[in-house]
C-alpha cells in the first residue's frame, strides 16, 4: 500500500514523481533590467518573524496591482533592490544593507533575512531601486532568550474581506503603535465579486474570478496589499502570520475542498494558494512551500516573557464531522480525529514541556472553548471549530496542564465577533471522564477587520448563548481588533472596535478590557464601554443573534 501524501509530508520524505517543490533559485539581475518609469512600491513593505538577531523584510514590486496575470504590471525581468536597516527613521545610522533580486518567478517579491541585529531593538527599513524608494517600515527584534523583558504591546487580528468594508481598523491598529502583530487567518478571501455579500452591502469589489490559479491568487493579494490602511498596519510593526481557510477555499480540510466535485483539482489549487501566500507574506525561507504543502506552524520566543505557539489548523486536520455547519454529531467524539493533526499536537505538547516563559500564547484560528448554540440538552456546536474535535481539544488542554504551563492564553480569529471565554479543564463529559469546569486558561477572540460588514453592539456585552455556556464572558458583533499588553504580572486584552466599516475613516474605541493575572486561572473584566453615540444597525432579537452567528461562521 502506498503512503498517503499526508504520511509523506509528515515523515519528511519526498516521493519520486511528486509535485515539484518550490525552491529558492540563485538569481542574477537581468542585464537588460531598467528602472521602472513609475513607482514600483505600490504594495508597500512588511517585516515579520523576528528573533533576537534578525527579522524578515518583505516587498513586492508592482506598478499595476490590478493586472490579471498577477505580475503587477512588471516586465518579465529581474530587478536588483537595495535594502537597508537603520536605528533611526531618517536613516542616519544605517546598521545593515544589502542587495536583493526581485524575480518574475516570484511575482517580483523578495524576502530578506536581515541578520546581525541587536536583541530587543527598534529598527527602520526600506528598499530602493534606481530613483524609487519604498515607504519606510518599523520593525523590532525579539529580546535575548534569557534577557529581561519589561512588556510587549501585541495586537492580533483576522478576517479582512475586502468587499465588506474599508480597512479602517488596520489603520487604527497602526496608530496604536504595537510592537508585534499576529494575523490569525483569512487575510484575503477567494470569492469573485458579489459572491459573498455582507448584510450591510459590499462597498467595493474583488478583481478577477474566484481564486483558483496562481495568477488569480497573485492578483487578489496585489489588490489587498494596495490598500493604504492595510499597508499602514504592515509598516507599523513586524507580523507573525498563519492562514485559515479563505486563503485557499472556504472550510477546506487537508485534502478535502469545500465542494467534493472540486477534489481532483484541489492539490493544484492548494499549491497555487500557498505559493502566493508565501510570496506575499513576511515569512522566512523555511516556509517556502513544497507543491501543495507549506510549513507555517512554528514558535517565537519573546525573551522570558512569552512563547508564541503559532498553529496550523487546516493543513493536517481530519475533515469536519457531519458537514461544516452546526450539529449534534457523535463523530465529534471519535478519539482518533484531530484538528491540528497528531504530529502538530505532539509538537505543541513538547513546546509546553520545554517552555520557561511567563506566558504561553497559542495563536490559532478557530474557537477553542465550548459554544453550544441551543439551550436544549443536546450539544449543537460548530463542526468547524474545536467543538467538532473534542478529544483533540482535550488532549491539547491536558498537555498544558500536565506540563505545568504557568499562564496559558489562547488567541483566536475566524468568527467575526469579539469574544472572551474561560478554558475549562474539561468542557464535555465522556465515557471516561466527567465534566471538570475548573478554569485552566483564557481565550480571547478577535472580531473581523471587515468580514460580515457593519456589526452591532449590545450594552450587556453578552450573547444569548452565555446563558447556557458559562465559559462565555463577553461578546460584541462590532468589527475591530484586540490590543494586548503583556507584562510579567498581567496579560491585558483591550477589545477595540469601529462603529461601521461601510463608512471610511471611523474612530476606534475600546469596548471592553479583560486582565489575566500571573498565576491566576481565569480572567477579570476591568472596563466596559458600550457603544452609545455611533449609529448601529437595527436591534437584533436573541433568535436573530444566533442566526447571525451561525451564518457568519458558515459563509
Amino acid at each position: 500500500m502506498q503512503p498517503s501524501r499526508r504520511t509523506v509530508l509528515r515523515s519528511g520524505l519526498v516521493a519520486a514523481g511528486a509535485t515539484a517543490s518550490l525552491t529558492v533559485p540563485q538569481l542574477r539581475a537581468t542585464a537588460a533590467a531598467v528602472t521602472p518609469r513609475t513607482d514600483p512600491f505600490a504594495l508597500g513593505v512588511a517585516s515579520g518573524d523576528p528573533d533576537p538577531t534578525s527579522v524578515v523584510l518583505w516587498t513586492r514590486l508592482a506598478v499595476d496591482p490590478d493586472a490579471e496575470d498577477g505580475q503587477g504590471g512588471m516586465p518579465g525581468r529581474t530587478y536588483p533592490l537595495e535594502w537597508e536597516v537603520a536605528e533611526d527613521v531618517r536613516f542616519r545610522r544605517v546598521v545593515r544593507r544589502g542587495l536583493a533580486l526581485a524575480s518574475p518567478a516570484y511575482a517580483h517579491a523578495v524576502h530578506v533575512e536581515a541578520r546581525g541585529l541587536r536583541p530587543g531593538r527598534e529598527y527602520y527599513y526600506r528598499f530602493r531601486t534606481g530613483r524609487h524608494v519604498s515607504p519606510t517600515g518599523r520593525t523590532l527584534t525579539a529580546p535575548a532568550p534569557f534577557g529581561r523583558t519589561g512588556s510587549l504591546a501585541m495586537a492580533f487580528v483576522s478576517c479582512s474581506q475586502y468587499e465588506h468594508g474599508w480597512f479602517t481598523a488596520y489603520r487604527r491598529l497602526a496608530e496604536d503603535h504595537p510592537d508585534l502583530v499576529l494575523h490569525l487567518g483569512d487575510y484575503q478571501y477567494e470569492y469573485k465579486a458579489g459572491d459573498y455579500v455582507a448584510a450591510s452591502g459590499n462597498v467595493r469589489d474583488h478583481d478577477g474570478p474566484e481564486t483558483v490559479t496562481l495568477p488569480n491568487y497573485r492578483q487578489r493579494y496585489s489588490q489587498y496589499h494596495a490598500d493604504l490602511d492595510l499597508q499602514a498596519a504592515h509598516h507599523a510593526a513586524p507580523w507573525l502570520v498563519v492562514f485559515d481557510d479563505h486563503e485557499v477555499d472556504n472550510n477546506w480540510a487537508d485534502e478535502t475542498p469545500e465542494h467534493p466535485e472540486d477534489a481532483p483539482g484541489f492539490p493544484a489549487r492548494r499549491a497555487a494558494a500557498f505559493r502566493a501566500y508565501y510570496e506575499n507574506m513576511p515569512l522566512r525561507p523555511r516556509s517556502v512551500p513544497r507543491g501543495p504543502d507549506i510549513q507555517v506552524y512554528r514558535r517565537l520566543q519573546w525573551g522570558r516573557l512569552a512563547t508564541f505557539h503559532m498553529l496550523d489548523t487546516r493543513q493536517f486536520r481530519d475533515d469536519q464531522a457531519c458537514g461544516d455547519g452546526y450539529d449534534d454529531c457523535p463523530d465529534a467524539d471519535l478519539p482518533q480525529r484531530s484538528l491540528p493533526g497528531a504530529e502538530e499536537e505532539a509538537w505543541l505538547a513538547d513546546g509546553f514541556r520545554r517552555s520557561r516563559a511567563r506566558w504561553d500564547v497559542i495563536g490559532q484560528q478557530v474557537f477553542y472553548g465550548k459554544r453550544d448554540s441551543t439551550a436544549t440538552p443536546d450539544n449543537t456546536v460548530s463542526m468547524d471549530a474545536w467543538d467538532g474535535y473534542r478529544p483533540s481539544r482535550q488532549r491539547v488542554t491536558d498537555s498544558w496542564v500536565k506540563a505545568g504551563v504557568r499562564n496559558p492564553v489562547v488567541l483566536t480569529g475566524d468568527v467575526h465577533a469579539h469574544w472572551a471565554s474561560d478554558v475549562y479543564a474539561c468542557f464535555d463529559a465522556t465515557a471516561d471522564r466527567d465534566v471538570d469546569q475548573s478554569i485552566v486558561g483564557a481565550e480571547f477572540i478577535a472580531s473581523s477587520i471587515t468580514s460580515g460588514g457593519d456589526g452591532y453592539d449590545e450594552p450587556t456585552g453578552q450573547h444569548p448563548w452565555a446563558a447556557w455556556n458559562p465559559n462565555l464572558n463577553f461578546w460584541t458583533n462590532l468589527r475591530g481588533y484586540v490590543n494586548t499588553t503583556i507584562t510579567p504580572e498581567h496579560f491585558t486584552a483591550d477589545f477595540r472596535c469601529v462603529p461601521k466599516v461601510s463608512v471610511k475613516d471611523q474612530p476606534a474605541f475600546t469596548r471592553a478590557s479583560f486582565v489575566v493575572d500571573d498565576g491566576v486561572r481565569g480572567m477579570r473584566q476591568t472596563a466596559s464601554n458600550p457603544l452609545l453615540q455611533a449609529a448601529t444597525l437595527a436591534p437584533r432579537t436573541d433568535a436573530q443573534k444566533i442566526r447571525d452567528t451561525i451564518a457568519a461562521e458558515t459563509a
